[in-house]
């Protein structure tokens, strides 16, 4: 017997063989349709893209402290040649000077000045070893760009394979209902779809 043969031997040819297979075929596309929502692949997929945007978000907030201690380097440096140049005009001054309350007022304000600069170079040089210390985070962070993008990559995949085996066993149980559905006198089907909604 070959295998048309014995298909068509096995199919349902009683109307209740005919409800009974369709409604196999229904509950099995009920199953596939809520496997699809509800993979557990699907779940490996959302959680390697939480952490795929974990890390980036990481990678973002690195790069940003870099950035804003950069900016403080650059604007320490900035005043630290304004504060130079201010330095410099006073010890020219002070060669100038004859008075000694007017001398006295220069030192002071040398005074000032010259704790103002120390206040600037420390700071300076803590903005220095804090970007150092973010940069080898960084680059310790950026270890793991290949290794997050290659979980996300198997996850989408292996969500995207499985989706399209589902797709494709649903498409031809569609084709298979819709054969038996043509077999099943339209009064009958109606009160099948209605028993259906009811109770799935």
């Amino acid at each position: 017997m070959t295998d048309n043969a014995e298909s068509a031997h096995n199919a349902p040819s009683t109307i209740p063989e005919i409800l009974l297979a369709l409604q196999a075929v229904d509950t099995r596309a009920d199953q596939l349709a809520y496997r699809r929502q509800h993979s557990p692949v699907r779940d490996a997929l959302d959680e390697a893209t939480l952490a795929a945007r974990a890390w980036e978000r990481e990678r973002n907030a690195l790069r940003a402290k870099i950035d804003e201690l950069g900016q403080s380097i650059e604007q320490a440096e900035h005043r630290g040649a304004e504060l130079m140049a201010h330095r410099q005009r006073l010890e020219r001054q002070m060669k100038t000077v004859i008075a000694p309350r007017e001398a006295e007022a220069l030192l002071h304000e040398l005074s000032t000045l010259a704790g103002q600069i120390d206040e600037l170079d420390a700071s300076e040089l803590e903005a220095l070893e804090q970007q150092s210390s973010v940069d080898d985070l960084l680059a310790r962070h950026l270890r793991d760009e290949e290794a997050v993008a290659q979980q996300l990559g198997l996850a989408d995949g292996a969500l995207t394979a499985e989706v399209g085996d589902i797709d494709g066993e649903l498409a031809d149980l569609s084709g298979q209902r819709d054969g038996l559905r043509a077999s099943v006198p339209d009064a009958l089907m109606a009160t099948y779809d209605r028993k259906r909604a009811a109770f799935g």
